[in-house]
Parts: C-alpha cells; structure tokens; sequence
C-alpha cells in the first residue's frame, strides 16, 4: 500500500499537470504602467497563442490593454483554473482565497517580499502564504519567480518579451533563479536542442524542485531534466524524485550553489570542516541520482550529451583527429580530468596501418590526418574500427557543424557516423577545438543527425565526460541497504548524554565511551585525576603510553599542548601530568578539564579518518579518508549516504588512495580491510541511531593494523536541538 510520502507525490504530480495545462489564466494585477510584467504575460499568452481565455483582474479597473479588465472572480464568464499573480505581497493570499473559493486550481505568484525578505513582514507573510497553499490544496509555483511554459499546452507564462521558440523537445528546465533559467533555455536552443517546458521555482513555497523533477520523470518524451538549485527545502521527496527519475530512464543535470565556508570553518571536528555541502550534495544526491556540474556551460554540454547518446560503459577514451595539435590537446584534458585514452589492441593497430597505408599507428587519439581527410570510406572505416575496439568505452571525434553549404565530404561523412551511432551501444561525439556558434544552416543539418552528440571545446568536452562517467559509476552501485537493528545500548548512552544538559561537544572519554557501544574499541586507556594517578595508570597499562588532556572545550587538544606522546616511565609521565594542567591553566578561555586520559601507545599500522556529518541539506553523510597529520594536508578523502552498508562502506574505501594502501601497496603487507568496514558501519549506524542529535563524528586517527583496528581518539558534537 502507498505510504503517505507516495500519496503526497502523487498529488503533486496532479498539481503539476494542472499548473502547466490550465483551461484559462487570470492575471491578477492588471495595470497601464509602461513595461509592466502583467502586459508582458498577456502579450506572451497571445503571441503563442495559448487556446484558452485570458482575464485580466484589478479590482480598480474596468478596462486595460484595450480589453475588458475584471474587478473580481465573481464577474469573470467562467470559473477561473490558473492566477499569475502580480499584485502587492500583503494582497496575495486573500486572493489565494478567493480564487480557490470560485474554481482556481493553480497559481503562479511572481510577487516577492516573502520568505526571501529578511525583514519580520516578510517572514509572516511567508508563513501565511504557506498556511493558505495548505489549506486550499492550491498547486502553486514561486513565489518570487518569473513565471512558466508548457509547449504542449502553448502555454508561456514568462515575462521575458525576448523572441522564442515554443517547440516540443526533450528538455525540461527548472531552477530558483528565473533569469537562469531561461539563459539556459536560450542556449539549448542555440545549440538546436528544444525545451519542452520551463518551471521557475523561486521560494518554492508551494511545490518545490522535488515535486518537479518526480512529474517530468513521468513524462516520456522527455530525456533530459536541467535544474538550477539554490537550496534543497526537502531532502527525502528530493532523493525519492531522482531515483524515480533513474528508474524511468531520465537523466538529471544539476548546478549547485551553496559550499559555505562559514560553516565548515565553524565546525569543531575535523570531518564538518572536509565535508562541504557540494561534497555532501555528491554523496547523497549524486548516489541518488543526480549528475552535477559546476557552472552552465558544463550544464549545456551535459544536457547536449545525454540528449543525443548512450551513457557509456566506462570512462576509457577513443578518439580520432586530423591534427597533431588537436591531439596534444585530447591528452591534457584527459589527464586534468581524471580519464584515460586506451591502448589500442594490436588487431586494431593492424586495421588502422591497413585502412590509413601507414607503417606503424602513433596510439590513441589517432590523428588520422590527410588520409581520413580525403577519403570518405577510409574515415569511416577508422570510426568503424575504433568503435568496435572493446577497450574503448566512448568514441570522441574531431569535428564541428558546418556554418553553410558547400561541405559535402564533411556532410556524407557526419551522416555516416550518425548511422553507425544509431545501432552502437556506445556513445560517439564530435569535439571542437573550440566554441563556436551555430547558424541556422548548422542547426537544420543538427536536426537531422539525432544519434550524435556535438560538444565544445576540448577542456569544456573531456569536464562533461568526467561527470557523465562518474554518474554513470554511481548508477551501477548496489542501491540496496539491508535492514539493520538499532543498537539498544547505544541508543540509552546517547539518550543519556543528551539528557545531562552538558556541551555540545563530547570529550574523548564520553566521544569513546559511545562509539564502543557500537563495536569501535580504542586502546587501554584510564582517566587521571592527579598525578600520583597517572603515573598508577600508565603502570597498569604498560609503558610506552600518551598522555592526553580531556576537556570538550578543546576539541583540537594538540593546538594547545595538550598531548604527549612516547612516555617510556613514571617520570615521564608525571611531567607530561604538570606540563598539560599548566597548558590548561594558561589557556585564554579557561576550560574545564575532565582530567588526564593515559593510554596504551600503539605502534605501527596506517592512519586513517572515519567520520560522519549532518549536512544541513543532504543529512548524514560517512567520511573516509587519510588520517592523522595527512588529514588537512592531502584532504584524501571521501563521502557516502548514511547509512552504510558492507558494499558501500568498500566502495568509500575504494574511493581514495588510502584505500590503495589498505590493500597493500608496493610490498607492504595488506592491512585488515574487514576490521576498516566494521568501523565504518559503525560510525554509521551511530549516526543512523542518533535521528539527529548527532551533528558529527570524528575518529582521528583510525589506527588499521595487520589484524583489526583501533580508534585512538575521538569527538562527536550533538545537536542537542533535535528531538529525544
């Protein structure tokens, strides 16, 4: 049976449906003024000749434009279905009101001053705003938002008066930025690809990215979905909308804002500082289902890959050019962009030397230079050959659409790849040196060459093949998380932390005492009061030990002296005792100290960093990486979905060049790879218990031996703010 979340997704979808095909528009608003957005609505309704009426509303106006103008939803002929609603934040939603009262099944409210204010009016008047959208069931799109269109429907609610195409394709665009938006509908078009429909979401207080997404999954002429995101106001519709999307076969192309480095500096342990909100969007949404890139050209080219090709198998590279300086370029690229040219198999060097008349072939690229160039059946037979090479996984040609007629070679020979691209498996793309614009002979000859993508400039070709092969990785994981059993005594330590009312941040000895509940056990250690009980703890123990100092004020306690290491006897210890209380004492905040922790000193092994951080907009993430003093230097490290798996927590480790060294490395033994996904499991399922009143985890060093594993040191920070 559904579950709630599945009805709610549903009746959104429905929504949707009746925002972009509505039987009429009300413009609320209505007024004379020059370049006024309500007139620009208007004239863009008849432009594009939308089948249904359109009413302008202004309670002080009888006429406006020429036409007739309403005072009230009482004296329109009909019913209304759809506002676009222009007037005064204060109006907005008492006119929510009364246009759900007679008939209204959606609105687009492109008036700001709400949440995005930073003013108390604002605030309230969001808040009320939200109060009405649920209480009517409206399907609502912004606020703060420049408006939508739905080819289909002829329906272009924009206020954007540029000239436009409103054709059906196999595009959807949606983003917070309206402006945006609409510069990537421009572009696509440019490039001779159609957008089907366009959402500006603005504030998202009524139906957000999540819900847009899940109804153009839905959509089966669409391929490709473009999102501009701000912010993620819902995580779990959200991930629930890209998987949805994954499973219908629809790719999701995502520009991001929002790393802040204000908060990742704030953070007390390690893994919140490595953890920036683009990483975490990578972990979660990325293994969801998502495909970011990092500015809007990449986007084009993305949205022109995907549209056009395959995904590819794997990310090795073949490519053919027709100069040597066009190859030069290839092999940069790859390099700077993680990806690799494959070796040619020998059966193919030997096709090549045949088909070219050439002694020997110089690799991969080929540049296959004045030969290809002057015959038709010599090139196609070195694409043939290159394409039938199973250690190539995507094909790269040299080439860019012609600007006019008279390239008939270049014609014939474009239309034969698109024919073998349309019974290969893999995907092949022509690559310019560089950008170029299309003209409207190019974009005709575009159109009838559907099987091959066209990509840009070298650098700006070889970034969308790095994206498109890691999305392409994450979609081949195992999605599938066994159930696990919460941990019973976990869950009663961390309820009484939190129930002591104490500070945020844990210190060693509680961070410890909460991760062994969960399987992570650390060295012999015993906590000091005084030094006579030190050097009798490091008796017990057995020399060499470390002395630590345990305050949850100082978080990073080597900062200030407060650790010493190789303490081979009792003198030892005690002046590591005095010399740490002294550190104490003089310290400018004054912090309170717990005691001195001594612990068994451990030698040997590699150090590593396991953590987890509660992302403000993905939620928990895993981090594994390089620990100890490589931590911040080499910022080896990698993140994950919580919760984590077996298979998951392998793919993590795998993930970074630590997890190299954890299978040996160079003749050094293998380490205990079963022991490092232990711990990570339980990192996770720590963080999976907590529902929140953890904000991080962070276990460094994790000291992985031979033969398990140890965590010589801990911290974990609540957020005591999260419910019991």
């Amino acid at each position: 049976m559904p579950n709630k979340t599945q009805h709610n997704a549903q009746d959104n979808i429905r929504k949707i449906e009746a925002l972009l095909n509505p039987r009429n528009v009300v413009i609320v608003g209505a007024t004379d003024k020059p370049g006024n957005w309500p007139q620009r609505v208007w004239r863009n309704l008849k432009r594009f000749d939308f089948p249904g009426a359109v009413y302008p509303l202004n309670p002080a106006r009888d006429t406006v434009w020429d036409t007739r103008c309403y005072r009230s939803f009482a004296e329109l002929p009909e019913p209304p279905d759809h506002l676009v609603v222009l007037a005064p934040a204060k109006f907005v939603a008492a006119t929510l009101r009364e246009a759900a009262a007679a008939g209204a099944r959606s609105a687009t409210i492109m008036t700001s001053g709400f949440d995005e204010a930073p003013d108390a009016e604002g605030q309230r008047l969001g808040a009320e705003l939200r109060r009405v959208i649920e209480e009517t069931g409206l399907a609502v799109s912004g606020p703060n938002c420049l408006g939508n269109f739905n080819a289909a429907a002829r329906f272009f609610t924009m206020t954007d008066d540029r000239p436009q195409r409103l054709t059906r394709g196999p595009v959807a665009v949606l983003g917070q930025s309206g402006g945006i938006v609409m510069a990537i509908k421009r572009t696509l078009e440019e490039r001779g690809v159609d957008t089907d429909a366009l959402i500006t979401s603005g504030n998202e207080t009524g139906l957000t990215s999540a819900d847009y997404i899940a109804y153009f999954a839905q959509q089966p002429h669409i391929k490709v979905i473009a999102c501009y995101l701000e912010s993620v106001h819902d995580t779990l519709p959200f991930l629930a909308a890209l998987r949805a999307a994954r499973a219908a076969g629809k790719q999701v192309v995502v520009m991001k804002l929002g790393a802040s480095d204000a908060g990742r500096a704030a953070a007390a342990a390690h893994t919140g500082a490595l953890a920036g909100s683009m990483e975490a969007f990578d972990a979660v949404a990325g293994r969801a289902g998502a495909l970011r890139v990092r500015n809007l050209d990449e986007m084009i080219e993305a949205v022109e890959f995907l549209v056009h090709a395959p995904i590819p198998a794997g990310k090795r590279l073949g490519s053919l050019t027709f100069s040597g300086g066009m190859r030069g370029l290839l092999l940069d690229a790859a390099e700077a962009n993680g990806l690799t040219y494959a070796p040619l198999s020998a059966a193919t060097h030997a096709r090549l030397s045949e088909i070219l008349s050439v002694g020997s072939i110089i690799g991969n690229p080929l540049d296959a230079g004045f030969a290809a160039l002057t015959s038709a059946d010599a090139y196609i037979r070195c694409v043939e050959t290159l394409l039938a090479d199973d250690e190539i996984d995507i094909l790269l040609l040299q080439e860019e659409l012609p600007r006019g007629p008279g390239t008939e070679r270049k014609e014939t020979n474009l239309r034969a790849v698109n024919a073998l691209a349309a019974k290969a498996s893999k995907p092949i793309a022509f690559v310019s040196m560089i950008s170029y614009g299309l003209t409207d002979y190019s974009r005709q000859l575009r159109a009838t060459l559907p099987h091959l993508a066209f990509l840009q400039e070298v650098d700006k070709c070889l970034r969308t093949m790095r994206a498109v092969t890691l999305h392409a990785e994450n979609a081949r994981r195992p999605a599938s998380l066994a159930p696990r059993i919460p941990s019973r005594e976990g869950r009663a330590l961390l309820d009484r932390l939190r129930a002591a009312h104490g500070p945020d941040t844990l210190d060693e000895v509680a961070s410890k005492s909460l991760l062994a509940a969960y399987g992570l056990r650390g060295p012999r250690e015993i906590l000091a009061q005084c030094e006579d009980d030190a050097a009798a703890a490091a008796q017990r123990i057995g020399f060499p030990v470390v002395a630590k100092i345990v305050s949850a004020a100082l978080p990073h306690k080597s900062d200030m002296g407060g650790v010493k290491v190789g303490l081979a006897d009792e003198a030892a210890v005690r002046a590591a005792f005095r010399g740490i209380v002294a550190a104490a004492h003089a310290h400018p905040d004054k912090p309170e100290v717990a005691g001195v922790l001594i612990a068994q000193m451990v030698a040997g092994g590699l150090e590593l960093v396991l953590g987890a951080t509660r992302d403000p907009e993905m939620g928990p993430v895993i981090l594994f990486g390089s620990g100890g003093v490589d931590l911040e230097l080499l910022r080896d490290v990698a993140l994950a979905a919580c919760p984590l798996d077996e298979a998951g927590a392998l793919d993590l480790i795998a993930r970074t060049r630590a997890g190299t060294l954890v299978g040996g490395y160079r003749g050094r033994p293998p380490l205990d790879r079963k022991a490092l996904v232990r711990a990570l499991m339980a990192v996770s399922d720590l963080m999976s218990d907590s529902e929140g009143a953890i904000a991080q985890i962070d276990v460094n060093p994790f000291l992985l031996m031979k033969e398990g594993g140890i965590a010589l040191d801990a911290l974990i920070v609540l957020d005591r703010s999260a419910s019991a």
